[in-house]
């Protein structure tokens, strides 16, 4: 059908992809002689055998013959070319190009992102024609391509030169496809589409329709659109609109009701076109194979860097989609989630910083507080977004590989939300999660103790890996739900907003260093040695544990994991029962003695959890077992319960004991200190518009460690919310947001004090 013999042609299309196939349709069907060139044999094999076939929205098929063939099969001279390979294919496919082009021949990029710089270093800037294209099409099967309905072209000499009479004629040729305009600032249409196409590589991070997802995380969308439009505006480029796009209430500081008008009719546009997810998404899902984003937005990166402009969001997006060449199978929504929490633009939305103020001219502590509660209230939303994809990482305690990825999200997220730390060290724990280290130095602060505070957390939860599955992050109103919002992830997003908060600000924190662990449900046995050390140069901890109702814990119970091991001889229960010595019989008058050692009126609780012994029931039973949990109040009741264990003796003389096992924690008594601690964040409360109650709860936390190292410790100060450990865990939106501003005012105040 084809014909295949190589000769001088009107236009050659190197790459018969998406936009190279729809132009090459177009141009054969006006009579142009086109010749496709491309590397995929299986392609070039479909185009000679059955002709270019274009596929309408309607599913009508049209074919029609080209000539085409592969570079190593291509002989003769180039003259029009049509340049329509992926971003990352371009240095290759001109080195191949050059050489073959007629002095008086042209190359123009057909292409994504911003190749005319490279081609024209290549070929000459006389032999380089820009071209912006929006062109929605896909390769559906080999020689086949799938018609994206209208777009854009527009075709422009490089550099914003004069329109020029090449131009004019190949804008003539061209409007065989459509609406091909020629412009004298094509650079404006390339830098309105980068912000465009961001959105749409965005959308590629999950599998669903373009539209549906720009508009549900339309925040994101804004965002990273604008980090690239400051780019293009610090260039000095005036940005085209094209299509149903409007770059203008896409930029920095644009009215909200204008920018949510501009998202409308972007999405109305959007749904009518017959392909509903991007080429991006179809390079990922589909065929497997790297894509050119992560290419064609180096210069944007790179421009950026040398203005000293930041690109958070766009690099996420890029990071993404490297993550997805791998594993296509991990796209999910959850990532845009993530994504709308990115906020490294403050002067996106709005919120200005505080006024500098004259050196010793302090802030009011009652404006302090009022400040960052009102910048955390504006940022509710993206404490949320950030608990939601911290939440999507199931980090079990028992799983290592869990528990490393999620660190790693962490790491991006922190450095993401505080920039990179002055100093980070990752402790490795055998058989457990590893420790994170993050120290971050003072600003501003004046106070004479210039030793960090340490902020603590752990990252594992004791919810199974699959929990997500059946039960993933939900949010009803102010409650939210989900495995470990509670316990404790929630307060980790609080500290870490405390923190932003106040150096968006400009108001004074100490110096911190911020500790996480991943061992803390199982009792921090590999963490708590480096949990201590860690602290040694600290003036005071705070641990982000989750509140007891609303209120904060000066005191802890010690706890002792322990075991009670019987061993008695066995012999037949049946034929001779008094032969033997039951390990069973001794256990239980050795349990009941136990509970003796009860004394709740001090704060002492004995539980025997688990109790198993013997092999048959007709077999006097040779060994038994008991497994306690011991909480103590006071390091006195400690010991005293510590040498009642040690005391024991068996009834039965026949039988011996041996009780094995430690104290898991020490006892966090509400000593001076932590009085003295409790008092300053009661009096931060209070400036904050509410009452701070405190609490003694049984429960441990890594805090007992500290304690019994002699660090201060205020715990409790994370997330308000029930349900630790059990499928009623809840947490509540409009608390994050009180004791995010509760944290962030005990550091500034400990900055000044």
């Amino acid at each position: 059908m084809s014909d295949t013999t190589q000769e001088r042609t009107a236009y050659t299309i190197v790459g018969a992809g998406a936009i190279g196939g729809t132009l090459a349709f177009a141009l054969a069907r006006a009579g142009h002689p086109v010749t496709l060139v491309d590397t995929d044999r299986a392609h070039v094999d479909a185009l000679r055998t059955h002709g270019l076939v274009l596929v309408a929205a309607d599913g009508s098929r049209t074919s029609i013959p080209v000539t085409a063939t592969t570079p190593d099969d291509f002989t003769g001279p180039l003259e029009r070319v049509l340049l329509a390979v992926k971003a990352q294919a371009t240095r290759s496919a001109v080195d191949w190009i050059a050489p073959r082009l007629a002095p008086d021949g042209y190359v123009v990029s057909v292409q994504n992102g911003f190749n005319e710089e490279l081609i024209a270093r290549l070929v000459g800037g006389d032999r380089t024609v820009a071209a912006f294209v929006n062109i929605f099409a896909d390769v559906a099967e080999p020689g086949v391509i799938q018609d994206g309905g209208p777009g854009a072209l527009v075709v422009g000499e490089p550099g914003g030169a004069p329109v020029s009479d090449r131009v004019r004629a190949l804008v003539t040729d061209l409007q065989s496809w459509g609406p091909a305009r020629a412009s004298d600032n094509v650079e404006g249409y390339l830098w309105a589409k980068a912000g465009f196409g961001a959105m749409l590589a965005a959308t590629a991070l999950a599998d669903a329709p373009m539209a549906d997802l720009i508009d549900r995380h339309r925040p994101a969308m804004a965002r990273l659109t604008a980090e690239i439009f400051a780019v293009a505006d610090r260039r000095g480029v005036t940005l085209e609109a094209f299509d149903a796009f409007d770059p203008r209430p896409f930029r920095q500081g644009a009215d909200n009701a204008v920018r949510d008008a501009a998202f409308d009719r972007l999405t109305a546009w959007l749904r009518t076109q017959p392909k509903d997810r991007s080429g991006i998404w179809r390079d990922l899902a589909v065929r497997h194979r790297p894509v050119e984003v992560t290419t064609h937005y180096g210069d944007v990166i790179d421009h950026a860097t040398d203005m000293g402009l930041p690109t958070t969001l766009l690099r996420s997006v890029l990071d993404g989609l490297r993550e997805l060449e791998g594993a296509p199978h991990t796209m999910s929504e959850a990532r845009l989630d993530a994504l709308d929490a990115l906020d490294a633009l403050d002067a996106l939305d709005g919120l200005d910083r505080l006024a500098p103020r004259s050196a010793g001219q302090a802030l009011p502590a009652d404006e302090q507080a009022e400040a960052v509660l009102r910048r955390l209230e504006h940022h509710r939303e993206d404490m949320v977004a950030d608990l939601a994809a911290y939440t999507a990482r199931g980090s079990a305690s028992d799983d290592l590989e869990a528990l490393d990825a999620c660190l790693a999200w962490l790491r991006q997220w922190l450095d993401q939300r505080l920039g990179p730390p002055e100093m980070e060290e990752i402790i490795p724990c055998a058989e457990a999660g590893d420790v994170m280290v993050r120290r971050y130095p003072a600003r501003g602060a004046t106070a004479a103790d210039e030793r960090p505070v340490m902020l603590v957390g752990h990252y594992d939860t004791v919810w199974p890996t699959g929990t997500l599955d059946d039960w993933p992050f939900r949010r009803e109103g102010d409650t939210i739900s989900g495995p470990g919002v509670f316990d404790m992830k929630a307060g980790l997003v609080q500290a870490v907003w405390a923190l932003r908060a106040l150096d968006v600000l400009g108001l004074p924190r100490p110096a911190v260093t911020l500790v996480l662990n991943g061992d803390e449900e199982t009792g921090s046995l590999a963490s708590h040695e480096a949990l201590v050390e860690a602290g040694r140069d600290c003036r005071l901890a705070l641990v982000f544990e989750g509140a007891a109702d609303g209120a904060i814990k000066t005191a802890r119970k010690g706890v002792g994991l322990f075991t009670l091991t019987v061993t008695g001889s066995e012999a037949h229960a049946g034929l001779d029962p008094t032969a033997g010595a039951s390990a069973v019989d001794e256990l239980a008058r050795q349990i009941l003695r136990l509970t003796e050692l009860r004394d709740h009126a001090a704060g002492t609780s004995l539980n025997v959890g688990v109790i198993e012994g013997g092999t048959r029931s007709n077999v006097t039973a040779g060994r038994a077992h008991a497994h306690l949990d011991v909480r103590v109040a006071t390091d006195a009741e400690r010991q005293r319960i510590a040498q009642a264990l040690a005391d024991l003796r068996p009834v039965d003389a026949r039988t011996r004991l041996e009780v094995t096992g430690d104290w898991n924690r020490p006892v966090f008594e509400r000593n001076e200190h932590v009085a003295e601690l409790a008092d300053l964040a009661k009096s931060c409360a209070r400036r904050l518009g509410h009452d701070l109650a405190e609490a003694s709860v049984g429960g441990a936390s890594d805090g007992n460690f500290l304690v019994a190292a002699g660090i201060p410790v205020l715990d409790g100060i994370g997330a308000v919310g029930h349900g630790a450990h059990a499928r009623s865990e809840r947490t509540s939106v409009s608390e994050m947001i009180n004791r995010a501003a509760l944290a962030a005012t005990v550091l500034t105040t400990l900055a000044e004090k």
